[in-house]
């Protein structure tokens, strides 16, 4: 293979960090990921290869996946079932600052190198093992599949549309969002142990990270959500995309799309002026012209005759035509894109995504990777190697000749925070703003969300006035508030004072809107030359298309993930009705890069910029995906749960009402275990099914038996019966029964919040790894009121008076605000509330509206 980018890891911001990566079946974006960053990461890998060269989809015989998820890393041949191997082995674990373990359970142990024994070799070293479950727990030792931790991290419950089977999202979203997340984690024990010397064993679960990263049960919720929990916005899991008249409209259907000339449409018409541009567009003699409509609260109880109107004023125009007339009324439209017509976006091209990829035969088309730093794209410098293409002893040579005087160690203890000392300033709004600042704040950073009420961020309304709603609550937990307007000069000139102590600026305001105020990255960066700002926003901070809107189902809309997790077999079947996907994600993409700069500080002294686009984001996890479409056009298309490769592998329904499990067979041993848990010797003695071909051929006869055999059984039942057999499969969990579930309990999935407003100890999810030596839990405090610590920070960090601060306030610089404190009757009020459920609050908060 060859790629058409320059080798410039010397510069990039993890260069010398040396990881070796055992990771094959899960983990290898973990491994990418870090490469990318500039990190030497070397595979090592058995005689022959790893399995995962040979997976599914294939190209002249070379796996696109493997592809995709092993650029930029060295590949050597150890077999460590031979004593020489294990020499050579331990040979490379003398430079090595991490390994990356993504073996079956037990493997190295019995090898004798175990993470035990290499760190009494080497006792700074750190090993993270990446497992399905983790390495502890009732259900570590079971098998999963991307499709089986889709069902049991909870999106599986809330994929798809009410009436219909759930949908299975498109890609390997689970894996590679997990990996993300162990890269983060992988991070911040290496950041610890440049603070305290000490190594450590890190237990990684991918459900785990599933379950926080995708659309976590108990996080933070979309504004639109109006301060109600995730439980509450689908309290049934899929939702009714179907507007029925008496019955309470779903939040879905705020995010419509529409059918047009040459396509689809999504439209998101949410704050009172995109509305007024909407009925103004519509014309004059339309019913809802009346000023309460401009609460999306009212609009949303008559949203069925309002989409229908919307309707047929598209249905007579282009994609393009209605993009560009809601970009010049104010109305956010994306189109609902082709995933080739992608590859030729001016913006993305602009941003220098797609790289050309080189195969046997053909060239492809590759996302480059996820993060653009300090205005160059981090990602492909070049392919995935082939197996044994370096030696052991050409990486120990050049180990030792790249040597360097080692980061000195500090000694701190290891109960320290990891990022203790260092102050975020937090300007973050909605979802993926309070998620990455939550990140920094639960390893002990302090972070300071900075905020106006002129300005106010969206994820303080509620449909109860709640001033600390409990979504809000989830993302901001940890944090201090500060009030202040940074549209006055002495608020900007405030601002600038603190950054001057700050080591890191995070905002996601629309691009240009840091400069237009007068401190875009080039003012910070001259005032501390060690700041690091981070920018997320929908397309990124530079190119065509950086101003557009940024809302998530626009997202989605405009990166083809729309078109793609869709029911095949209905043309409008668009599933990604619940899902805030990628917010969560992208926090954790951000935070990995922002970590990577500050190592890179401790050795430079200079800070940096981080561009994060949640475009990009979508479109990476789907890297394969694209390959595959640009070499073979036409297979990237919206697939449904039945799997292209395995057979059977998909979402069967169980005894009950909307009960469902996950059964995936991915090898002729499993096939054979899982004819001995449906107790069916007949159809494991079949010569028709004895191959993955022969049973993908014969898909339909095999997901009817199974269907069969798993009707007369709950999920719980189907998941143990294939457990035990070898056979990975998961039931279904539903958002109402994570609390309950016995693994998540083992690993202490989750902790209590004390949020005052809540009225009671709220559940929310622990930090982002199980179990650590070295990384303590998040200490978890309460969310800030609106400026609740305006005074105490200013007093603080800049040094005035009282009476100083008391004129900023008077003079609109500052504001200050209270410790939320509901009262009693407020209280009781909100308890009623939850007493008689969501609709009835839902139906509260609209007439509430009407009467305002």
């Amino acid at each position: 293979m060859s790629v058409n980018t320059s080798d410039n890891q010397a510069a990039l911001p993890l260069s010398g960090l040396r990881i070796l990566d055992l990771c094959d079946r899960i983990g290898q974006g973990c491994g990418r990921q870090l490469a990318d960053l500039g990190a030497e990461v070397i595979l090592v890998e058995p005689p022959g290869g790893m399995a995962s060269r040979l997976r599914e989809p294939l190209y002249q015989g070379q796996s696109l996946t493997f592809a995709a998820r092993n650029a930029n890393k060295k590949s050597v041949v150890i077999d460590l079932a031979v004593s020489e191997g294990k020499e050579q082995f331990l040979s490379l674990l003398k430079s090595a600052d991490i390994v990356l373990d993504g073996t079956e359970s037990g493997y190295l142990n019995a090898k004798g190198l175990g993470a035990a024994k290499l760190r009494a070799l080497k006792p700074e070293l750190l090993v993270l093992s990446i497992s399905d479950f983790g390495l502890q727990g009732p259900y570590k030792d079971f098998k999963a599949t991307e499709a089986v931790h889709m069902a049991m991290g909870g999106e599986l419950s809330r994929s798809g549309t009410a009436g219909n089977k759930p949908l299975l999202p498109p890609g390997d979203m689970a894996l590679e969002t997990a990996a993300i997340q162990a890269a983060w984690v992988a991070l911040l024990a290496y950041w610890q142990r440049l603070h305290t010397g000490q190594g450590d064993t890190l237990d990684f679960s991918i459900n785990d990270a599933v379950a926080q990263i995708l659309d976590p049960p108990i996080g933070v919720t979309g504004s639109a959500s109006a301060g109600r929990t995730a439980i509450e916005v689908a309290i049934k899991g899929r939702t009714v995309v179907d507007f029925v008249p008496g019955q309470l409209p779903s939040l879905a259907l705020m995010y419509p799309v529409f059918k047009c000339v040459d396509g689809y449409v999504r439209a998101c018409v949410l704050n009172p002026r995109q509305w007024q541009a909407m009925s103004a567009w519509l014309g004059p003699d339309h019913h809802f012209k009346h000023p309460k409509y401009g609460k999306a609260a009212v609009r949303l109880l008559s949203i069925g005759p309002i989409n229908e109107l919307i309707a047929a004023l598209f249905a007579d125009k282009t994609r393009e035509e209605l993009v560009l007339a809601g970009r010049e009324k104010g109305i956010p439209i994306a189109s609902v894109a082709q995933p080739s017509e992608l590859f030729n976006d001016q913006h993305f091209a602009a941003r220098d995504f797609f790289v050309d990829l080189t195969l046997e035969g053909a060239t492809g088309k590759v996302p480059a990777g996820y993060q653009r730093i300090d205005g160059q794209r981090v990602g492909f410098r070049q392919p995935a190697p082939a197996v044994g293409q370096d030696t052991v002893a050409q990486c120990v040579a050049r180990l030792s000749d790249e040597a360097q005087t080692p980061d000195p160690f500090g000694s701190e203890p290891i109960t320290r925070r990891p990022l203790a000392g260092l102050l975020v300033l937090d300007l973050g709004v909605i979802v993926a703003g309070a998620e990455l600042g939550r990140l920094f704040a639960d390893q002990g950073a302090r972070v300071i969300k900075l905020e106006n009420k002129a300005f106010g961020d969206g994820m303080r309304q509620s449909f109860d006035s709640n001033p600390v709603s409990i979504p809000f609550a989830q993302g901001n937990r940890g944090k201090q508030s500060l009030g202040l307007n940074l549209r006055s000069e002495k608020g900007i000139e405030l601002f600038k004072q603190l950054v001057e102590q700050a080591d890191i600026v995070l905002s996601n305001f629309k691009p240009g809107t840091m400069d237009k105020l007068g401190i875009g990255y080039e003012v910070l960066q001259s005032i501390n030359p060690r700041i690091i700002c981070a920018e997320s926003s929908a397309m990124g901070s530079a190119g065509p298309e950086a101003s557009t809107m940024g809302y998530g189902p626009l997202v989605r809309a405009s990166t083809s993930l729309s078109g793609l997790w869709r029911y095949p077999e209905q043309e409008a079947g668009f599933a990604d009705v619940v899902t805030i996907y990628p917010d969560h994600f992208s926090a954790r993409v951000s935070a990995t890069a922002i970590l990577a700069k500050l190592i890179q500080r401790r050795a430079t002294g200079v800070g940096g910029f981080v561009d994060l686009s949640q475009a990009e984001c979508i479109m990476n996890v789907l890297a394969p995906e694209f390959l595959r479409e640009s070499l073979a056009p036409g297979t990237m298309v919206a697939k449904g749960n039945s799997h292209e490769f395995n057979a059977p592998d998909s979402v069967f329904s169980c005894q009950g009402d909307d009960q469902w499990c996950v059964v995936s067979v991915t090898s002729d041993y499993e096939w054979q275990g899982l004819c001995r848990a449906m107790g069916r010797d007949d159809l494991a003695e079949d010569s028709r099914y004895a191959s993955a071909l022969g049973r993908v051929q014969h898909r339909e006869q095999l997901e009817a038996m199974v269907t069969q055999w798993s009707a007369s059984l709950s999920p719980y039942q189907v998941m143990m019966a294939c457990q035990a057999q070898g056979v990975p499969a998961g039931n279904m969990l539903r958002l109402s029964e994570f609390l309950q579930n016995p693994h998540y309990k083992v690993r202490h999935f989750f902790r209590l919040l004390d949020q005052p407003t809540a009225g009671r100890l709220l559940e929310t999810e622990n930090g982002p790894v199980g179990f650590s030596e070295t990384l303590p839990p998040p200490v978890i405090n309460r969310a800030p009121a609106q400026a609740e610590h305006t005074r105490e920070l200013i007093r603080e960090l800049l040094e005035l008076s009282d009476q100083e601060i008391d004129t900023l306030v008077a003079a609109g610089d500052l504001e200050i605000g209270k410790p939320a404190d509901w009262g009693v009757a407020r209280q009781r009020l909100k308890t009623l509330a939850v007493s008689l459920g969501v609709k009835t609050i839902l139906k509260v908060a609209a007439i509430k509206a009407r009467l305002k």
